[in-house]
This record gives C-alpha cells, sequence and structure tokens, in this order.
C-alpha cells in the first residue's frame, strides 16, 4: 500500500511530507498512537480520529513480510482493491489403511501404533522425494 495515495483517498494528503519526514511507511502504520499523531503534527482532533479509525480498518499485516492476510477475511468496504484469497499450489496425500479395524482389534495399541508410524514415515519420505525432486521444498 503506498501512504501518499492512501492519505489522499482520506483526504488528508496535508500529512504526506510529516509521514515521509518521520519514516512512517506500512510496516508501522497499524502501531501508531494518537500521541504518535500529534507528533507528526496532526492537530486537529478530528483528523486523528480519522486516521486512527482508518488504519484499524486495513487489513491485517504478516508481522514477518508485511503481506496481507486476506484468507478468510474479507476487507471492509471502504478500504482500498484487495485481494479477496491467495492462491497456492497444494498436494494432497490421501492413504485408507485397509483393514485398519481388525488390525487394532487382533494387536496391542503400541503395536498399531508403531506400525501406523512405519506406514507414515514412509509416505512422508515418499512425499519429501517428490517436493524436492520438484525443487519445491516444504
Amino acid at each position: 500500500m503506498e501512504i501518499a495515495a492512501w492519505l489522499q483517498r482520506l483526504g488528508l494528503q496535508q500529512y504526506e511530507a510529516a509521514f515521509r519526514e518521520h519514516a512512517v511507511n506500512t510496516a508501522v502504520l497499524s502501531s501508531l498512537t494518537a500521541e504518535d499523531l500529534k507528533e507528526l503534527g496532526v492537530a486537529a482532533v478530528g483528523h486523528r480520529r480519522k486516521l486512527l479509525d482508518a488504519i484499524a480498518a486495513l487489513p491485517e499485516r504478516s508481522p514477518a513480510e508485511g503481506a496481507i492476510r486476506t484468507i478468510g477475511k474479507v476487507a471492509p468496504p471502504s478500504s482500498p482493491a484487495v485481494p479477496a484469497g491467495e492462491r497456492r499450489r497444494v498436494t494432497v496425500l490421501f492413504a485408507d489403511l485397509a483393514g485398519f479395524r481388525r488390525l487394532g482389534a487382533e494387536h496391542d495399541a503400541e503395536e498399531v501404533h508403531a506400525r501406523l508410524s512405519a506406514v507414515f514415515d514412509a509416505a512422508d519420505r515418499i512425499r519429501r522425494r517428490e517436493i524436492v525432486g520438484r525443487e519445491i521444498v516444504a
């Protein structure tokens, strides 16, 4: 998100220079307080309130990347266009273990657990080999 364009949409473009001068970017925007805005020179209470409300309406951002998290959330109607979701390639492995009930009835829980662990370990090795073979790191 571009801070200058965001301030423009709010009708508060007069604060653009102050935001730039004080290095206010998207990474710190969501943590601004009323006191911070006063230090930036936002004297009018109405302007501070408008900025704080607009900041609160911003989509959540990932701390590590600053990326917009939109999965399971809908952006407020007043916010700028935000993608509705994120597309990712996903591989799903499903295994139906035939005879599992019989296995559980005929053997101790520890033995069943050991056998299941062996099956899951083998499946995980196959999955990792596939992923590394495609140069996709898990």
